[in-house]
């Protein structure tokens, strides 16, 4: 849910700027066309449908790492793909992922709309975006941008690796159907209203994207399948000799606050530039979650509990063991000083 939503919020504030780079605009010049200081935006999409998405890894896995069945060296390339598709099952109204990889619709409950998890313009995303000169003298000015999110369902088709094909003169590039693995079944997201801030410029709210919500009803994933590959014999079809790849079957999995009924959201997400002599020297993107506080301080947000409904193991048709539950789940990351609630997550490539 999150990379789509950056996603969104992105693509949204890339327009904005293409609108306001027509034309110069100071805030009376924006009052007298819009009633009030700033920009309104307001985008009313009720369903997304995505065919396909690959990430290529254009180096594979380097023999220089010494883990087996590496095959990339300095000089031969070995790209492979994690592929997002259709699952190729019959479409239903439970399985809309037949042909696409990704299909995003409004919330929906029973067949109709969710209005508890739905914004009250009924969009998919509401912006309120503001340019501030700042405080204090030198460069302080930023722009801000206030986004409200609709609640989601994000339906997610079978997720495999792949061989990658070698870059063309089009924008396609695709994989090699003839070499690939299913490693997901798939899965079902269910969300609720998020909102989040997002300031480029001075960040005086200290990074990027500040999220600082309560997601209604929780976070729900359903129908996940991690599927085993390595058991598969034959044509893997399932009947005798042909032994199916082995899978973990989820029905669904439940994320609230610790005895709660709602999952508090608490994250930022910064860009960190390049510096000599860092761990990461050429940067990296940075996620801290939770309240950061110490562990004789928490609130009630920083813990969570989890429940998991129908552990199946072999397949999904193989008996469930049963359900599992996980309460009060609390998360500790050292900020420099001490271990302090949330966590603290950093991606970058290599």
């Amino acid at each position: 849910m999150k990379m789509f939503t950056k996603l969104a919020l992105v693509s949204s504030m890339a327009i904005s700027a293409n609108a306001m780079a027509m034309q110069s605009m100071d805030d009376a010049a924006l009052s007298a066309a819009t009633g009030q200081d700033g920009i309104n935006i307001g985008i009313g999409i009720s369903r997304i449908d995505i065919e396909k998405v690959l990430i290529h890894d254009n180096d594979g896995l380097q023999t220089s790492t010494g883990i087996t069945g590496a095959t990339g060296t300095a000089s031969t390339t070995s790209s492979g793909a994690i592929v997002i598709k259709g699952n190729g099952l019959a479409p239903s109204a439970t399985n809309l992922n037949s042909t696409n990889g990704i299909v995003i619709t409004a919330p929906m409950s029973g067949g109709a709309l969710d209005t508890t998890r739905t914004l009250a313009s009924h969009n998919l995303m509401d912006l309120t975006i503001d340019a501030d000169k700042g405080t204090g003298t030198g460069n302080t000015a930023f722009l801000n941008v206030a986004a409200a999110v609709s609640g989601l369902d994000i339906y997610i088709g079978e997720i495999g690796v792949s061989a990658s094909n070698a870059p063309g003169a089009t924008v396609r590039r695709g994989n090699d159907s003839t070499n690939y693995n299913a490693i997901l079944s798939g899965l079902t997201l269910k969300t609720g209203v998020t909102t989040a801030n997002i300031q480029l410029g001075a960040a005086p709210q200290g990074a990027m994207i500040v999220l600082n919500t309560t997601m209604q009803g929780g976070l729900e994933l359903k129908n996940l399948g991690i599927i085993d590959s390595s058991t598969k014999v034959g044509a893997g079809d399932g009947t005798a000799g042909n032994r199916a790849a082995g899978q973990i079957y989820l029905d669904s999995i439940k994320v609230v606050d610790s005895n709660g009924a709602n999952l508090t959201v608490n994250a930022k997400v910064s860009v960190v530039g390049k510096e000599t002599g860092a761990t990461n020297p050429n940067g990296y993107l940075l996620i801290t979650t939770g309240s950061g506080n110490a562990a004789g301080s928490l609130v009630a947000s920083d813990s969570s509990d989890i429940y998991i409904k129908g552990v199946h193991l072999g397949s999904q048709a193989a008996a469930s063991i049963g359900d599992v539950e996980v309460q009060k789940l609390t998360t500790y990351y050292n900020n420099g000083t001490a271990n302090v609630a949330g966590s603290m997550i950093t991606i970058s490539g290599h």
